[in-house]
């Protein structure tokens, strides 16, 4: 099963690339046909990558979620089901024009990283890890979303009226509601991810929290992404303050993944 999950692999990443190729061209040549056919490319690769993933889970015999290699992969495969929700959702293509880089570079990290399968250390032998990895993919993901479309959102501002742009990227109004949206979603699920993650450091290492690098950072991307949504709730913030907090919070989110496991080693620490 590792081998078919390893040729699974070569072709989800082809797929990616070849969805992001037709995304540019999509954009170089303003042709929907081009798009429809990018966004295919990237279904049938989410498609793949799931059967990926399960291959991997059963040749490993538990659930891939549980070093560097099976989260980054596991990332992208988060990333490219949320941008595709939005992009079903709200007939909106150039969303996975923006998206595909990242997922490509976030597969292409995976592609660099050890595929051993190891054995679990008696800490991770729970049934509360995929409770809290799949919720942090999810959030991940989600965050991910919200980083592209306020991306979308600030080179808006700059684009000449009646280009391409106006024609195929929804108005600022609503690209700050579906960021407000893909945040709320990523939040919600970041909450589950510490919540649980407090719930088994207590039944694993008998303490709800030990103040980890990653325990500290993703709280301090909560509390960064909690106040985007407070101020957006009760202040009506919105706009381009809004995209760029946006912004930071997702570039925190990133060091929180790979930062912290590269400068901060600590009990999260990835082999």
């Amino acid at each position: 099963m590792l081998r078919v999950e390893n040729t699974l692999f070569t072709i989800v990443m082809l797929l990616y690339f070849a969805a992001m190729i037709l995304y540019f061209v999509f954009i170089a040549v303003k042709k929907n046909p081009i798009a429809k056919a990018a966004v295919i490319l990237q279904t049938a690769g989410l498609v793949l990558h799931t059967a990926a993933l399960i291959c991997r889970g059963i040749g490993a015999g538990r659930l891939p979620l549980t070093n560097q290699y099976e989260f980054a992969t596991a990332f992208a495969w988060g990333l490219c089901l949320v941008s595709l929700i939005f992009v079903y959702r709200f007939r909106f293509p150039v969303l996975g024009a923006f998206a595909a880089p990242i997922i490509f570079l976030v597969i292409g990290y995976a592609a660099m990283q050890s595929k051993d399968v190891h054995e679990l250390m008696p800490a991770l032998k729970s049934n509360w890890l995929g409770f809290h990895v799949s919720t942090a993919i999810i959030a991940y993901g989600s965050f991910g979303v919200s980083f592209v479309l306020s991306i979308l959102f600030l080179l808006r501002d700059k684009a000449k009226e009646g280009g391409f742009f106006d024609t195929h990227i929804p108005s600022r109004e609503k690209l700050d509601l579906i960021s407000y949206r893909s945040v709320a979603l990523g939040l919600l699920f970041l909450t589950f991810t510490i919540i649980t993650g407090a719930i088994w450091a207590e039944r694993a290492w008998g303490s709800y929290w030990s103040w980890d690098p990653k325990e500290t950072w993703s709280l301090v991307t909560w509390i960064i992404f909690a106040i985007y949504l407070h101020l957006r709730i009760r202040r009506g913030w919105h706009g381009k303050a809004a995209a760029i907090f946006a912004v930071i919070g997702f570039v925190c989110m990133i060091f929180t993944y790979i930062g912290v496991n590269t400068f901060l080693p600590g009990v999260h620490s990835y082999r």
